[in-house]
């Protein structure tokens, strides 16, 4: 394990210069924009790195093109191949259509069409897509056998120094547009490539500046390796926030974090969702789940970033339509406004009356109801979810619902449960 914890690359500064110089052909420099509401509300000025607005709607294209415009003319020839899931195949997609290079990019079978789609239209004919697996883990897997088998070079997503390199650049510009001397910079972490940049960046150019690491809940693989001083592998992730949803970081990326990263802290799932919705509908921002991490953390920061000039890199907009529901779903949930119940009926003429004028209160709303039986229904229990207008009509709603018998379970904290039933 030594060899894991021990720092054996750093980002130089001259480095990350070249690298700008590089990828300055293909990458917009995306705004820093201050927000208003955020600013308002924390009491500091609140700027978010918008790389959302990158043309292939993150920053993943930074470290991809770095990395394949490196590489020598006979390994140009050969060509590349990449895993992923969405960003970092758009990213390799459109480098490999820019620079004229064959690339083949597997995706797990499971990839959303949109993302699928996105990455042929980037590569065009330079690109062959190959699905592959469930997982990324399955992709990942055979992309490398077929890379070893015909000599090609693999891009990885974060676990390379052109890569990290790459990511850094988005450091210098948020230097370069800063008027003010930079407090905090808060970026989502999955594999470390982007945190890993920009500590290179910040190290050499504002050493003051405190980096934050921000992962999902349900995938600390960072936080996890850096409490325990050496990588670790989780045996399982929450996927929903698939952008940064790793389940072990890079070899590359981890000591750097370790070393320089002023602290690395975790954010619950639905409070990701909810601040996608309220970017979506207060501001007209659409960003994918890792997207709005750095932001969905700032009220655990409040106290310390008050006064402060605080930076929120928004990695992403790749976020698929058809996500909204769950979304939305995983907000009301977080914010203990949506609950899920095992209602067993009395056998009684009007029970189903009584449970929605007498059980439910003026403000609540039935949003699910299906019967666990498709046969003698009038004799089976329902599971029904309910939307509540504040967490605090909860305990009275299920006291209604004991003192009439209609209480049958309650089904929120018991996800093995809930997941089979809804």
């Amino acid at each position: 394990m030594k060899s894991e914890t021990v720092e054996t690359y750093f980002p130089q500064i001259a480095n990350i210069y070249q690298a700008a110089k590089v990828i300055s052909q293909v990458v917009d420099q995306t705004p820093l924009q201050q927000s208003i509401r955020y600013s308002k509300k924390y009491g500091a000025n609140i700027l978010l790195k918008r790389e959302d607005l990158q043309r292939v709607r993150s920053y993943k294209i930074r470290g991809a093109f770095n990395k394949i415009a490196s590489l020598s003319q006979a390994q140009l020839e050969k060509g590349v191949v990449c895993a992923s899931a969405g960003n970092h195949a758009q990213g390799v997609a459109f480098a490999c259509s820019h620079l004229k290079v064959q690339g083949t990019i597997y995706m797990p079978a499971v990839t959303p069409k949109q993302k699928i789609d996105q990455t042929k239209m980037f590569g065009g004919d330079w690109v062959r897509v190959v699905l592959e697996g469930d997982t990324f883990d399955d992709s990942n897997k055979a992309a490398q056998e077929y890379c070893a088998q015909e000599g090609k070079t693999f891009v990885h997503p974060f676990d390379d120094e052109k890569i990290i390199e790459g990511q850094a650049t988005v450091g210098l510009e948020v230097l370069q547009q800063s008027n003010e001397p930079i407090d905090y910079v808060f970026v989502p972490v999955g594999g470390g490539g982007l945190a890993a940049g920009l500590c290179g960046t910040f190290q050499a150019l504002s050493p003051k500046t405190k980096i934050i690491g921000v992962e999902p809940e349900g995938a600390p693989s960072m936080k996890k390796s850096i409490e325990e001083g050496h990588l670790v592998e989780l045996p399982q992730i929450e996927k929903f926030v698939d952008g940064a949803a790793v389940q072990r970081v890079g070899g590359l990326t981890f000591p750097i974090c370790r070393s320089y990263l002023s602290e690395m802290v975790t954010v619950p799932e639905g409070k990701v969702c909810q601040t996608i919705l309220d970017l979506y509908n207060r501001d007209a921002i659409v960003v994918e789940p890792a997207g709005a991490l750095t932001i969905a953390v700032l009220d655990d920061f409040a106290a310390e970033i008050k006064g402060k000039n605080v930076v929120c890199v928004i990695s992403g907009s790749n976020n698929d339509i058809t996500r909204t529901a769950e979304i939305k779903e995983r907000a009301l949930l977080f914010a203990n406004l949506k609950h899920y119940f095992i209602v067993r009926f009395p056998q009684r003429p009007g029970a189903l009356k009584e449970f929605v004028a007498e059980i439910l209160g003026p403000d609540d709303d039935i949003t699910h109801f299906e019967y666990s039986k498709k046969s003698s229904r009038e004799n089976a229990p329902a599971v029904v979810g309910i939307e509540l207008k504040s967490s605090e009509d909860l305990e009275p709603l299920i006291a209604r619902m004991k003192a009439r018998h209609f209480f049958g379970d309650y089904l929120n904290d018991k996800p093995d449960l809930f997941q089979y039933l809804v």
